[in-house]
């Protein structure tokens, strides 16, 4: 189907164009100097001391369970509401992910209150999913995991560019480790990719050893004669960047704040939009989503029925849409947690549904998005009051 407004629109500048075919026509397409190059300005970027350029952002989330420790026996904690990737990581180690609670329909985030009633004796992390590209409570998180020893780990894969406090912490920064996805959706898109960060730098440097099957050097090592061979030191993965895909990731750094100011602005203009349409429900208050850096712009509906229905009318318009199903509802996880409740999630699942957001997103398309939302609502039947 062609899309009037699609959900995400990704637009490939020539200067992203020329950065690629540099360097492929360089002839060194592994990692090498782009990749070390972007690691760097990423690093800089997201105000941390060390960033690991991997394959993709599940990629860095298994590295950065690993990093945390997590083995057989082994709990982490993980919002109900998040994309499935969040809990895989954690079974990639053989330990067990516990789901939680997340705040509510209107703050789709981890709720530290949950997480501190499910720690046990064997829970070792809590990974906080900045869903959304909505910051999570991680000053409250950071003095929780502190209290109890645990390791904290950010899933900013929808989160880049997020502010989690007053202060300006971006996303990633005050978490032990901060994991990070450029799939073609997200504010920074290559395609396939993933950062991995940390202010350790020997977490860092066993990142980097692990990305690569677990050897001493690297290719380009090699290829510059720094190294003559190699060992094998851990037991690693092939998480490995391309250089293609580095040097559009470094080409679109450089956008990034623009595209983010500019989601920011669509987000005011949907709210402003909105605030008084009964029978719809924004998500978070407006401070939140001034921190936000909008990977999504997601509303809420009465119920179910009412949220499929709204979806089904801005499809006859055009207009796309999605939802995240809660975690538990998949038949893996129902496998795996029979008989699971979490009210809040389903609650949320239910009745969230997500409009389309781009920092491209031309005036006249989001007049036009607005008006087809206050059609879809108005179609819907028993609308209730909005969510403030």
């Amino acid at each position: 189907m062609s899309w009037r407004v699609p959900l995400s629109d990704v637009r490939i500048q020539d200067s992203d164009v020329e950065a690629v075919l540099d360097c492929l026509r360089s002839g060194w397409l592994t990692m090498g100097p782009r990749t070390a190059a972007f690691e760097e300005a990423a690093a800089a970027r997201l105000g941390v001391a060390h960033a690991v350029a991997v394959s993709s952002g599940t990629a860095a989330l298994h590295l950065a369970c690993i990093a945390a420790g997590l083995g057989p026996g082994d709990e982490a904690i993980v919002p109900g509401m998040t994309f499935v990737a969040t809990a895989a990581a954690v079974r990639y180690t053989g330990a067990e992910p516990v789901l939680c609670e997340i705040r509510g329909a209107d703050d789709m985030n981890i709720d530290p209150a949950d997480v501190a009633r499910r720690i046990t004796p064997r829970t070792k992390a809590v990974l906080a999913v900045h869903f959304g590209g909505y910051p999570a409570a991680i000053p409250d998180l950071r003095a929780l995991c502190d209290r109890h020893g645990l390791v904290l780990i950010e899933d900013c894969a929808q989160g880049i560019g997020a502010l989690v406090d007053g202060a300006g912490h971006q996303a990633g920064v005050l978490g032990d480790l901060g994991c990070f996805s450029m799939f073609s959706k997200k504010q920074l898109c290559v395609g396939e990719g993933g950062i991995l960060t940390t202010h350790d730098k020997d977490v860092a440097a066993r990142a980097k050893s692990l990305r690569g099957h677990g050897l001493t050097s690297g290719t380009w090592d090699r290829h510059r004669a720094y190294s003559s061979g190699y060992d094998v030191a851990d037991f690693g993965f092939n998480y490995r960047i391309d250089e293609p895909r580095a040097a559009l990731a470094m080409s679109r750094l450089t956008r990034l704040d623009d595209d983010i100011a500019a989601r920011r602005r669509l987000a005011r203009a949907y709210r402003d939009g909105f605030r008084d349409v009964d029978g719809l429900g924004l998500v978070w208050d407006d401070e939140v989503a001034e921190r936000s850096s909008h990977f999504a712009f997601p509303v809420l509906l009465p119920d179910r029925r009412a949220r499929d229905g709204f979806r089904a009318f801005l499809r006859g318009r055009g207009v796309q849409t999605t939802f995240y199903p809660a975690l538990h509802r998949f038949s893996e996880y129902r496998r795996l947690f029979p008989g699971l409740s979490l009210p809040r999630v389903e609650e949320a699942a239910d009745r969230h549904c997500a409009i389309p957001i781009s920092p491209h997103l031309a005036g006249a398309d989001v007049d036009f998005v607005i008006d087809a939302v206050k059609a879809a609502v108005r179609s819907v039947e028993e609308p209730v009051e909005a969510v403030a």
